[in-house]
């Protein structure tokens, strides 16, 4: 569950020590890497057995597009764990935009391994870019307001370390990892508890050390929640009048999300009615990869300014 610091208000910017300080572990981000290797390379890439073993290559990664860019660890794991002989050279970090056509990074190394990681490298960039620059726009479209964006689970499978921390790149804000650091109380599990009261009784009582969170659908059940004693309540599917209502209704009594149908459009009004946080599942679920390129230098060019 996010904690409660909320992003000052004037010009987007990421803060490098936060992006630091969750990046995955390197253990995770090598296993991660390795499984990806594995589908792809199999018993040998046949394709690149065909240049000589000994040959070097100097190749630039170009942006084609704009974007934030996020991915820098698992583009060096890739390398490393194919070659750890390939250097490579950054120009820009995770965070930072990009423009149409400017160089991100420059990698020199053996010309197997270059072409045998292509495609697993830019695979993890221009995803892992798509969602800090769909993260980004999110983000810079309620600047000024006092209000956070928040992800949710609804990350590519296998994806969700790396898209949280792309989220992070992108200038938005993490919600809960998963179904094991936090409790959030959905329509079903308070149909099976038998009540609001019931269901935030039980997860009180199941996992007291651990944020809470309930759902509700309607003023009457959040005036429900509140009387239970609920301190972060998810607004759901709720219009811009009701989340004004609900604003005035719990008076700061608890922390409030609102969720379901928001969009880049839409998103400003909603964070004007007063809420809190806003949950997007459009920040990770749709992602439209980054276009990106790989190309191989002629050694016989001069080098790009």
């Amino acid at each position: 569950m996010p904690d409660n610091t909320k992003r000052p208000a004037g010009p987007l910017a990421v803060d490098q020590d936060l992006l630091n300080r969750h990046l995955p572990p390197l253990p995770l981000i090598e296993r991660q890497v390795r499984l990806a290797l594995d589908e792809d390379l199999g018993g040998g890439d046949l394709t690149a057995a065909l240049i000589p073993a000994g040959q070097r290559s100097h190749v630039e990664l170009v942006a084609r597009e704009a974007a934030v860019l996020c991915g820098q660890a698992w583009l060096e794991t890739v390398f490393r764990l194919l070659d750890p002989t390939v250097e490579v050279t950054w120009e820009r970090v995770d965070g930072e935009a990009i423009a149409a056509g400017q160089r991100v990074c420059h990698l020199a190394g053996p010309s197997r391994a270059l072409l045998t990681g292509e495609r697993t490298a830019l695979n993890y960039l221009q995803t892992l870019s798509g969602t800090a620059t769909r993260a980004r726009r999110y983000a810079e479209s309620v600047a000024g307001l006092p209000v956070r964006i928040l992800d949710t689970r609804k990350t590519l499978p296998g994806l969700r370390v790396q898209q949280k921390y792309a989220v992070l790149c992108g200038g938005c804000h993490n919600h809960r990892q998963g179904l094991y650091d936090a409790i959030l109380i959905k329509e079903n599990h308070i149909l099976a508890a038998g009540s609001i009261a019931a269901a935030l009784a039980a997860a009180q009582a199941v996992a007291p050390r651990v944020p809470i969170e309930i759902e509700v659908e309607s003023l009457a059940e959040l005036e429900q929640a509140l009387t239970a004693g609920a301190r972060h309540v998810l607004l759901d599917n709720f219009g811009l009048a009701d989340l004004r209502r609900a604003v005035a209704l719990s008076a700061r009594q608890a922390r409030l999300e609102a969720s379901g149908g928001v969009t880049l459009d839409g998103i400003r009004a909603i964070a004007e009615t007063g809420v809190d946080d806003i949950s997007v599942g459009d920040l990770t679920k749709d992602v439209t990869a980054i276009d990106l390129s790989m190309r191989f230098l002629d050694p016989s060019a001069p080098p790009r300014g």
